[in-house]
């Protein structure tokens, strides 16, 4: 059974990932097989807790859809209650368009974030169950997985050994429907599980802000230089982002904004916080209740004068964007707190043309 470290003060919502049990299950799941005669192809990896797995791997560009589910044991149809037990391991299978990316570049990414070096598990979770491996279908796959595992151990850039196992695939099995897509169906949960597992702070101390797709193409984001960004950004934007500065309060942009659409890092232009999470804090800040993409979102302990708070920064940019409290309202109890000046608005009538598309069904007319 995997054990929890809960960070967040109502330890009530710190459910780990093992906690979906408490819910119905929809029954047996069967074996997915691979159908070599599409144009999809099919990676399958295990890192640990499958939510984050998934949730990672679903915003990789070229990425279809991500099954979260069970891979490397012994006898057939396992379920949650009984998977470990029969040897097998949390894994995702990741369909992807192989003209769009390919399964080295996953690979690549699948490194970047997890910890390879941990042999025990990942992160807060514990046992064979929760171990890294790569699982590989055919001669290709084991080659390229096994040159890619070589290439990094090699570089020495974690100074550790890498753990991971390459397996060849002979089943995999998918989870029960109430695992899939657990990040969208259960955000609360799985916002305190992911932050109190301790994942995002592991990854960024071992990885920095590189995600694993600068080099492929793919990843759209260089951070610019600090000149650049002096000339780039307002004085008040580049106090706030760089220098960790805090804008007036009820004398910014978007504390009274109610327009209907998505705030984006005003540097990197990761998706951050929805309208929809918005609410009138009274404090003269942008408040949300949660993240829009928690992967998007790091916490860091901040140890002022007087008192020691949470801050939150940026991933990929890295930028200082405000802080979190325990003081917000329901569902999540939480008050995201931040400064305007760390982000850009994008109106929902115009997602779509600056490239934020899919997230035009957050604001879909209510039937």
């Amino acid at each position: 059974m995997k054990k929890i470290l809960i960070f967040i003060v109502i330890l009530s919502f710190a459910l780990g990932c093992q906690n979906g049990n408490t819910e119905q299950k929809e029954g047996k799941s069967q074996m997915t097989k691979i159908n070599a005669l599409t144009s999809e192809k099919i990676a399958t990896f295990a890192g640990g807790c499958f939510w984050c797995v998934e949730s990672d791997f679903e915003k990789v560009p070229g990425v279809i859809k991500v099954i979260s589910g069970y891979a490397g044991g012994k006898g057939e149809n396992p379920s949650y209650e009984s998977y470990a037990g029969m040897g097998y391991i949390e894994a995702v299978q990741v369909y992807y368009n192989p003209q769009k990316i390919t399964y080295e570049q996953l690979l690549n990414y699948f490194w970047h974030h997890i910890d390879p070096t941990d042999g025990g598990g990942q992160f807060v979770d514990r046992g064979p169950q929760y171990r890294s491996a790569i699982f590989y279908q055919d001669e290709e796959q084991r080659q390229i997985a096994e040159k890619s595992k070589q290439a990094l151990e090699k570089s020495g850039k974690l100074g550790k050994p890498v753990m991971t196992d390459l397996i060849k695939l002979t089943e995999f099995y998918p989870a029960e429907e109430y695992h899939q897509n657990y990040h969208t169906k259960n955000p609360v949960r799985y916002n305190y599980y992911r932050y109190g597992s301790g994942r995002d702070k592991t990854v960024h101390k071992l990885w920095g802000n590189e995600t694993g797709l600068e080099s492929s193409g793919l990843e759209k984001f260089n951070k610019p230089d600090d000149a650049t960004l002096k000339n780039k950004l307002s004085k008040i934007q580049y106090e706030v982002t760089q220098k960790n500065g805090t804008e007036m309060a009820f004398h910014n942009e978007y504390w009274n904004n109610e327009r209907e659409g998505i705030y984006v890092d005003i540097v990197s232009g990761e998706p951050l916080f929805s309208s929809g999470d918005k609410f009138d804090s009274g404090t003269g800040w942008p408040s949300f209740t949660k993240p829009l993409e928690p992967g998007n979102i790091v916490q860091k302990e901040d140890k002022g004068i007087f008192t020691a708070r949470t801050e939150v920064r940026s991933k990929k940019a890295n930028d200082h964007l405000g802080h979190v409290f325990p003081d917000g309202p329901p569902p999540t109890g939480l008050r995201y707190c931040m400064n305007s000046a760390a982000m850009r608005f994008i109106p929902k009538e115009n997602l779509e043309k600056e490239g934020y598309g899919k997230y035009l069904k957050l604001f879909s007319p209510k039937k």
